[in-house]
């Protein structure tokens, strides 16, 4: 890990939202913890913001973009020239100062620049010689994005810097490697570097992509036309280069007795974290979410307590984030810190009422479930359950106010009533459209506070 200080990291509070009161026998405790990083000298997403730190300003970074060169990427070949194009802009949107490289991407993994198993230092000199090497690439070859990763790992790891990203862009299936080759690839590549990753026009698996940026703390996306890609690229660059401290973890203490049920983030997409504990001492536990610029974020954290009598309270869970440094467990704490509490009581109205944030966040869960569930069943033909599945998500996107998820639902069903998730399945639906809506199931709204 690299070494920081206060003046590079942004200054983070937490907030809990939660109802602490249980019922007689109650043991589930449900709260929405919001982190929110602010300050630092972050760059946010202005066109120019790249430009607003001089060389050494900012926070050491190295980034690596691996393009899709695959024989696929011809077809039309306007799709080549469009991930030429946005790859340059993504190079032109990078800081003076931070380490780079670009990665083509086939059935092997290809240094486009600079090459010898370098890193580039971006200025204006490098990044013209980069979209010169770009002219050249060419597609041709099979898909194996594993040896993408993996060179891409070596790279970033050679940099002694504190922020290390990928952006992956893919047309294709993952044809030309086992799928357990992937996903060793991502085990080996998980807490080294973040990965968004995007797949370009409609011969892509979604659950490679998404499973790729999902393991890499990264964002995942659809760009079915690629006239879109150089402006999702620029964002992209733009958000990885506001990026101001990388591994940082969401720790949990719990007192004994006490078991943590599930850790989710749930805004601005829901992501699981259950499975990724590292353990961190006595009752404490890691749980990573990635590098952090201006942002907030929020989680769902559900812990079961032991059971206590009327009028009893007691700590469930003690909340905080580090930076996890060395092999011996010391972690830079970042002075944030939230508590989880249970208190049992005998009125009903208090331990029955349900906090209005983990009511939000629990409906956005559902929501993103029900979209994977009804497409899958569409997809096996079994159109009553699909509908069923479907309507119920029309429903819930409606009442929660995601208005972005019910105008991708639309393109899939008519809908007759939104209120009663009253739906009928689209006998023609665009391919772009469904991948669309599976991509971006996962994207939440925030409670309105």
């Amino acid at each position: 890990m690299a070494n920081f200080s206060k003046s590079n990291v942004p200054q983070f509070s937490v907030d809990v939202y939660q109802n602490e009161y249980l019922p007689e026998g109650g043991r589930e405790v449900n709260a929405i913890v919001t982190v929110t990083a602010t300050g630092g000298g972050t760059i946010g997403s202005s066109v120019t913001a790249p430009r607003f730190y001089a060389p050494g300003q900012g926070p050491s970074a190295a980034v690596a973009v691996m393009v899709d060169c695959s024989g696929s990427m011809d077809y039309p070949p306007a799709k080549m020239r469009n991930a030429r194009d946005a790859t340059a802009v993504a190079v032109d949107t990078l800081r003076d100062g931070v380490h780079f490289v670009v990665i083509g991407g086939t059935h092997v993994a290809k240094e486009v620049y600079p090459g010898g198993g370098r890193l580039a230092v971006a200025d204006a000199h490098t990044r013209d010689q980069a979209k010169q090497a770009l002219r050249r690439l060419s597609a041709g070859g099979g898909t194996a994005i594993g040896t993408w990763l993996r060179l891409a790992d070596r790279l970033l790891s050679s940099a002694g810097v504190s922020i290390r990203h990928g952006i992956l862009l893919t047309d294709g299936r993952n044809e030309h490697e086992a799928p357990e080759d992937l996903r060793a690839a991502l085990e080996s590549c998980a807490g080294r570097f973040t990965c968004d990753a995007r797949g370009v026009g409609t011969d892509w698996e979604v659950k490679e992509v998404t499973g790729i940026a999902s393991a890499l703390l990264g964002t995942a996306d659809i760009v079915a036309d690629p006239a879109g890609l150089a402006a999702d690229f620029r964002q992209m660059m733009e958000a990885a280069m506001g990026k101001e401290v990388a591994d940082v973890s969401l720790r949990l203490w719990t007192p004994v007795g006490t078991e943590i049920v599930f850790v989710k983030q749930v805004a601005p997409t829901v992501e699981d974290l259950t499975g990724r504990r590292v353990e961190a001492g006595p009752r404490a536990g890691d749980y990573p979410t990635g590098s952090w610029g201006d942002e907030s974020r929020d989680y769902h954290v559900c812990v079961r307590v032991p059971p206590a009598d009327i009028g009893q309270e007691m700590l469930a869970a003690r909340i905080s984030l580090v930076i996890p440094q060395n092999e011996q467990g010391s972690a830079h704490n970042l002075g944030a810190r939230g508590l989880v509490r249970a208190v049992w009581t005998d009125d009903m109205a208090a331990s029955t009422s349900i906090n209005p944030q983990v009511a939000h966040y629990t409906g956005q869960a559902e929501l993103a479930h029900l979209i994977q569930q009804g497409l899958e069943l569409r997809k096996a033909g079994d159109f009553d359950a699909a509908t069923a599945k479907l309507g119920r998500a029309v429903q819930l996107a409606g009442a929660s106010g995601n208005a972005d998820t019910a105008k991708l639902l639309a393109k899939v069903v008519d809908v007759v009533d939104a209120a009663t998730g009253t739906v009928r399945l689209k006998a023609k639906v665009a391919e772009a459209d469904e991948m669309t809506l599976e991509t971006r199931s996962t994207k939440t709204v925030r409670v309105k506070k």
